[in-house]
């Protein structure tokens, strides 16, 4: 835009010399784009003004010439006086190029109004060219509007046309197809027909049959024929209810087809059988593809049933004896009945492996050949599992008899009835894992899982039978081992006296946490085999319960009878006492003449004895029962209790089970704290009895000065006591501590 109102400067206006001025001519174009009316405006004018801006800036300049009088103080111009103006402008016009500017305003003006009218008019006549060609448009829209509704219509009846068209060739083409198929029908049932009455001739006889059905190299369509025309003959009989009669029966052609069906019986036997024997002939040689095709031919005979089974049946592991033996060799070893558990677990575990490893060839085979692998391989685990795997258990799993139990003494415990239930849970586990693995390598539809779950269910009724039994033989075990300690420490302490051979003896038959310890490893073993054998919460809570009974019924038995032996210690130096110590009956001086005897008194020094040794014996057994039903109580909260918690009332079952087990124990417990009070009180009594003097008994009124030292009698009373309450406070704690003091005081 400056470009244009430079042409303008340049072009148009001309600068007079005088105030005269000629007509500007402006172009319409001067007001297109980024108009600016400053800028056109100083275009004009500038000019004419360039005298009055020198002018201007030379007044400027001689102003800012001023000396120190004309600037005030705070930087203002002083302004000259009226006087001075009226010199200057006299001298000279203030503004001379005034008309100049007002003739170029004047031009301008004209011009502006011109263009103003150019611009009016053209604006007329370009409204009046669109209106006539908008009205031409819209007739044309009106008319493409009426073509286009046409084309449609026209469109709509040609797809009408096309849809009749076609839906009349989609019906002519479905009756030519079904003629088609009737026509083929027709051609295959005149040749069913035919080959019908080929068999329905004579009876037995085959020899005078198509081409086809004696062609090897259309087995295939021999089979389907064949099977095509058993269904139909089968069909028919059975819809006249007639029944078939045998091959060598009629010799005529009956009314019926009972002679086509038994010859075609006959053939499909016979052609099954030489399928068979090629697929036989196949397999022998390695050729897949053979045995695919013979597969395939074969499974138009009852689905191919008959050449899967004779395929698994076939397999090397099914019918070699010296796979068979191997297994057991391998299982067992050369001891047969004799193998660690531990054995059993490696060899079950190569044997399995061997076995997972020969399904898995065989399943790539049974995937190339035949055209139903999922159903071969459901029939070939399932006759591992039946056969292979059965017949091992059978050998591994000799159940031992429940009503004539081994003797004990002939080892009939560990290697009979121990070891069955740990091979069971060897084999139980080891046969799940096998499970899972044909699962993983392809079973069909096989119940992998439910059928291994059947080869132990005899096993399985019978179990918590035999773990109880198991358990009984071994406390009778244990229980037989400690008496045959004792008596062998009885023999071989017999020449040093009777009454050390009696404490040595007593030693022996003290309550030991070890053994009780070793009762509740067996528990644990034996929850452990319920555990793998309970699949259902409710039969686990049962025969965990009846396994922990047994736990019970062990160690109250066995406390029990160590408290009653420590007791038997008691009644024993109670007997001694009453034999050389006289009772509190008769006086104290009478009592002291006896006790200084020389005969009694080494006895009663020995009673006395006794009796604390029985005293620290039975504190012993009552420590050790303690800490007895501690071990069965956390073996309970740790093990048992989680395992009952699932079934409703069986945990409080056992709870009340373990109190009443424990009753016993705690009853003899009782009695053999009042006999060791009773001990104590009459060894307090002798020594009173036996040590006191009458001269130690002095009244003030003596006239004597009081000796407060300790008398013989106080010190040994003192130091008895004191070593019997330290045994009682070492085996007894809490309130069983408090109550023993209080029954003592």
């Amino acid at each position: 835009m400056k470009e244009s109102i430079d042409g303008i400067k340049d072009d148009k206006v001309s600068k007079p010399s005088s105030v005269s001025s000629l007509p500007l001519i402006l172009d319409i174009d001067d007001f297109k784009g980024d108009f600016s009316f400053d800028a056109l405006f100083g275009n004009l004018v500038n000019d004419l003004l360039p005298s009055f801006q020198e002018e201007e800036t030379d007044s400027s300049e001689g102003h800012s010439n001023f000396g120190g009088n004309d600037v005030l103080s705070n930087g203002h111009m002083r302004v000259p006086s009226d006087a001075a103006k009226s010199a200057q402008g006299m001298s000279k016009p203030v503004f001379p190029e005034v008309d100049s500017l007002l003739s170029i305003f004047k031009d301008s003006c004209k011009e502006l109004v011109d263009l103003r009218q150019q611009i009016d008019g053209r604006l007329y006549n370009l409204k009046r060219e669109v209106s006539v060609q908008d009205s031409k448009h819209r007739k044309t829209l009106s008319e493409l509007e009426k073509g286009v509704d046409g084309l449609f219509d026209s469109f709509a009846r040609l797809d009408s046309r096309i849809s009749s068209v076609g839906q009349t060739a989609a019906k002519i083409g479905d009756h030519l197809q079904s003629a088609d198929s009737q026509r083929e029908t027709a051609s295959q049932t005149i040749e069913l027909i035919k080959y019908m009455m080929e068999f329905n001739s004579s009876p037995g006889d085959l020899m005078e049959l198509s081409p086809l059905f004696s062609d090897d190299s259309r087995v295939s369509e021999a089979a389907s024929v064949a099977q095509k025309l058993r269904a139909f003959a089968e069909e028919d009989i059975g819809r006249h209810g007639i029944t078939v009669p045998s091959v060598t029966g009629n010799a005529t052609a009956s009314r019926g087809l009972e002679v086509a069906v038994a010859n075609l019986q006959d053939y499909c036997n016979e052609l099954e059988n030489r399928l068979l024997a090629r697929f036989d002939a196949a397999s022998q040689r390695r050729e897949l593809s053979t045995m695919a095709e013979c597969a395939k031919i074969l499974s138009q005979f009852n689905r191919g049933t008959s050449a899967m089974q004779h395929y698994v049946a076939t397999r090397p592991m099914f019918i070699d004896v010296e796979v068979m033996d191997a297994d057991t060799r391998l299982v067992l070893g050369d001891q047969g009945s004799q193998t660690s558990p531990s054995d059993v677990t490696r060899g079950l575990s190569s044997l399995y492996k061997e076995i997972t490893d020969t399904v898995r060839k065989e399943a790539a085979t049974i995937m190339a050949v035949f055209p139903s692998p999922n159903d071969v391989m459901s029939i070939l685990v399932q006759r591992v599992l039946e056969q292979r795997v059965t017949a091992l258990l059978d050998k591994l799993l000799v159940k031992p008899s429940l009503v004539n139990l081994p003797p004990v003494e002939q080892g009939g415990l560990l290697l009979v009835r121990l070891q069955y239930l740990r091979m069971l849970a060897v084999g139980y586990e080891k046969t799940q894992e096998l499970a899972r693995d044909l699962r993983a390598v392809g079973c069909g539809d096989l119940d992998v899982e439910g059928l291994t779950e059947s080869l132990f269910l005899a096993q399985k009724d019978e179990y918590p039978e035999h773990e109880q039994a198991s358990l009984r033989q071994l406390y009778q075990a244990k229980m037989e081992e400690l008496r045959a300690e004792i008596q062998q420490q009885s023999d071989s302490t017999g020449t040093i006296g009777r009454s050390k051979a009696a404490t040595v003896a007593s030693s022996h038959q003290q309550i030991s946490v070890t053994v009780v310890t070793e009762f509740v490893r067996w528990n644990e073993e034996a929850i452990s085999r319920c555990t793998l054998f309970s699949s259902q919460p409710s039969t686990l809570a049962t025969n965990v319960k009846a396994v922990f009974t047994c736990l019970l019924d062990q160690v109250s038995q066995y406390i029990t009878e160590g408290l009653e032996r420590a007791r038997d210690s008691l009644n024993e130096a109670a007997a001694l006492r009453e034999r050389f110590v006289l009772g509190t009956s008769v006086s104290r001086r009478v009592a002291a003449a006896a006790a200084s005897a020389v005969i009694t008194r080494p006895h009663a020094e020995a009673a006395a004895a006794a009796g604390e040794s029985s005293f620290r014996s039975f504190m012993v057994a009552v420590q050790r029962c303690g800490s007895s039903v501690a071990i069965v109580q956390q073996y309970f909260a740790n093990s048992i209790s989680r395992l009952l918690l699932p079934v409703d009332g069986a945990h409080a079952a056992s709870c009340e089970e373990m109190a009443t087990a424990m009753s016993s124990a705690e009853g003899a417990a009782y009695k053999g704290l009042q006999q060791c009070i009773e001990t104590v009180m009459a060894e307090v009594e002798r020594l009173l009895s036996a040590e006191q003097k009458a001269t130690e008994y002095r009244s003030p009124e003596d006239g004597i000065a009081p000796d407060h030292r300790p008398t013989n009698a106080c010190t040994r009373v003192v130091a008895y006591l004191s070593r019997v309450l330290e045994a009682a406070f070492t085996a007894l704690e809490g309130l069983n501590k408090q109550a023993f003091l209080t029954e003592l005081v």
